[in-house]
């Protein structure tokens, strides 16, 4: 069956005060963002440098953030999301 395209919103709705987030990306502390995959909304907290990171990654490739996710997803079986796209990003960079 195939899967839908996922949407993503950068940012949680509502939005966190900017200064909320800029104090948990100076913490190191996970930011929260929300998705939409295969038709079923999911959140995913990543600290902002693996964000940034995963920005950057897609686009390398040529990818919006949520297409690159959406591959992920495809591929990680059992494995939490969040943690999936950390050890993707870690494979990707130990290249």
């Amino acid at each position: 069956m195939p899967r839908d395209e996922p949407t993503l919103e950068l940012f949680p709705a509502p939005p966190k005060p900017l200064s909320e987030r800029r104090l948990a990306a100076e913490a190191g502390r996970p930011v929260k963002r929300s998705l939409t995959i295969a038709g079923h909304r999911t959140s995913i907290s990543l600290e902002e440098a693996f964000w940034t990171a995963l920005q950057d990654v897609a686009r390398g490739q040529g990818k919006t953030v949520a297409s690159l996710i959406f591959q992920i997803d495809a591929k990680r079986g059992k494995t939490n999301l969040s943690s999936a796209i950390r050890v993707y990003l870690l494979d990707h960079f130990r290249k």
